[in-house]
């Protein structure tokens, strides 16, 4: 049993975690729904991510598309943050 990470984009702004599960739920297990929020209106902001088990790259990609409330999302594998590496810079000393 495999766990995947999901960015889901397009969402509608009253989605809630519920029904975003509905949604997903005939794909694989939903263990997990991440919805992003303004920090300072507490609004969404159209995208979140999602865990879920057992699902294969098909059904990954015949979830991309699917709609709701009208609007077609976008669903991927989401990808692994990167380290951003510091900018050092030198300078030479006078």
């Amino acid at each position: 049993m495999s766990e995947i990470n999901l960015f889901v984009g397009n969402l509608p702004f009253n989605t809630t975690e519920e029904t975003l599960k509905k949604l997903l739920s005939p794909y694989g297990k939903v263990l997990e729904i991440d919805l992003v929020k303004d920090r300072e209106t507490g609004r969404l902001r159209g995208f979140g991510f999602v865990k879920i088990t057992d699902s294969t790259d098909e059904e990954i990609r015949q979830m991309d598309g699917l709609v709701l409330e009208g609007r077609s999302l976008h669903i991927n594998e989401a990808e692994k943050k990167r380290k951003i590496k510091p900018k050092i810079t030198k300078r030479k000393a006078f």
